[in-house]
């Protein structure tokens, strides 16, 4: 699936809540059932990736914009292309037998934040 965007707005992509929303903010075409099975851990790693970047470039909207679209794309492709992460990655996300939210919320709850994790 793919959705093109003209112009995009980084307030916007705050906004964003499912995988599926980042990868159409982006106009990016994924495969739904590699979503739909990896959903989490793309989204952890994704958050990973971009907490760094985002601080080093958050003046800059433009380059942040295009730094996000390709942390995007990196993570998907490690996936598409087979990465598993490992059940310790998996299992570090828990904390007192609860959840602690992916890398690529910003926690609003005990639930997790944006990414409906």
């Amino acid at each position: 699936m793919k959705i093109t965007v003209n112009s995009l707005d980084i307030n916007d992509f705050y906004t964003l809540k499912n995988a599926e929303d980042y990868f159409n903010f982006f106009g990016i075409e994924y495969d739904e059932h590699l979503i739909n099975v990896k959903r989490f851990h793309i989204m952890k790693e994704y958050g990973t990736l971009i907490r760094t970047g985002i601080k080093n470039i958050e003046q800059d909207n433009e380059k942040l914009i295009d730094f996000l679209k390709f942390s995007l794309l990196r993570v998907y492709g490690d996936f598409k292309n087979g990465y598993a992460p490992s059940a310790a990655d998996v299992w570090g996300m828990f904390e007192n037998e609860k959840l602690s939210g992916c890398a690529s919320c910003t926690p609003t709850s005990s639930q997790g934040g944006n990414c409906a994790c």
